[in-house]
């Protein structure tokens, strides 16, 4: 059994005890398991049960009910635990779960209560922030207001910001990859090169969630998930060599070979979705393209690179 499993039959044992101790306000209650932790993504495993592996769930309460009975539902919730379960908790695992705010839990999350409001306030959400505001499952939503702003993030970047962040991925992939590695490794700067060639990666990463319109989790599942993308996932493979594979004399031209292949298949998806309008194979030409494409004038005078 998994941790969303866990968690969801934890729940449905407990759901009874809930409805007879709050009913003032159980109707009004959202529950689930949402943000972090691997379980919340689908990805834990026996490895996982190291550490805040334990039958667990989330509560979502209005402010004004959360003022009045968080403190009284967070008791009955931890009366639930086995006291004799041993489970070892990390730094910042401890308050992961239990009785939160609606209001508190997004805008820890994303900035704003309601979520992102300004296309500005979108532009500088860490990405992996958003991917935990809406992963895992809602179990029980009374009202439906938790579920509402989930379902808005959930349709992904407002189209100005995702342009935006496509342009300044696509313009540090040419800069790091395209044009630094080659010029780090002919400096004989083989630790710069190796930088240059991992800020690729991850800028690669970052752009093929952005062509799906999706958030990018924490860097450690970034490259498991991309793989399931619908679009240019498979692109997970040569960038895993990218990482992977030795520096040797041999390798290093496979390695470029690699990186300009990428670039390639990430300016023709561009093209696809009428991103761009250039013609280069050097991704900071169609970088500029897509600046010029974007409707917002704030968005669309900010520098190349800001947004990532």
């Amino acid at each position: 059994m998994n941790g969303m499993e866990l968690s969801r039959d934890f729940f449905e044992k407990n759901r009874t005890g809930f409805m007879e101790k709050f009913p003032e306000v159980y109707e009004r209650m959202a529950v689930g398991l949402v943000g972090e932790g691997s379980e919340c993504f689908g990805y834990d495993d026996d490895i996982s049960k190291d550490h805040d592996y334990e039958p667990s769930f989330c509560i979502w309460l209005n402010e004004s009910d959360y003022g009045r009975f968080s403190d009284a539902i967070q008791e009955y919730y931890l009366s639930l635990k086995n006291p004799e379960e041993d489970v070892f908790f990390s730094a910042y695992g401890k308050d992961r779960r239990g009785v939160f705010g609606i209001d508190s839990f997004y805008k820890s999350k994303t900035g704003g209560s309601k979520g992102p409001e300004k296309l500005v306030d979108w532009l500088f959400v860490p990405e992996h922030s958003l991917a935990e505001a809406v992963n895992g499952e809602v179990f029980y939503d009374g009202l439906g207001v938790f579920s509402d702003i989930r379902s808005k993030l959930l349709q992904g970047y407002p189209e100005d910001v995702r342009k935006k962040k496509i342009a300044a991925r696509a313009a540090l992939m040419a800069q790091s990859g395209q044009y630094n590695y080659r010029r780090c490794l002919l400096h004989g700067e083989e630790g710069a090169a190796r930088l240059a060639l991992d800020e690729f990666v991850r800028h690669s990463i970052h752009m093929v969630y952005l062509l799906n319109n999706e958030y990018c989790p924490y860097y450690k599942w970034m490259l498991r998930k991309m793989g399931q993308l619908e679009v240019l996932g498979e692109l997970e493979n040569g960038l895993t060599a990218l990482l992977c594979a030795p520096d040797t004399e041999e390798n290093i031209q496979v390695k470029q070979n690699i990186i300009e292949q990428v670039s390639a298949q990430i300016a023709m998806e561009m093209k696809v979705q009428k991103l761009t309008d250039a013609e280069s194979d050097y991704l900071e030409s169609h970088a500029f393209s897509v600046m010029e494409h974007i409707e917002d004038e704030k968005l669309r005078n900010l520098h190349v690179m800001a947004g990532v």
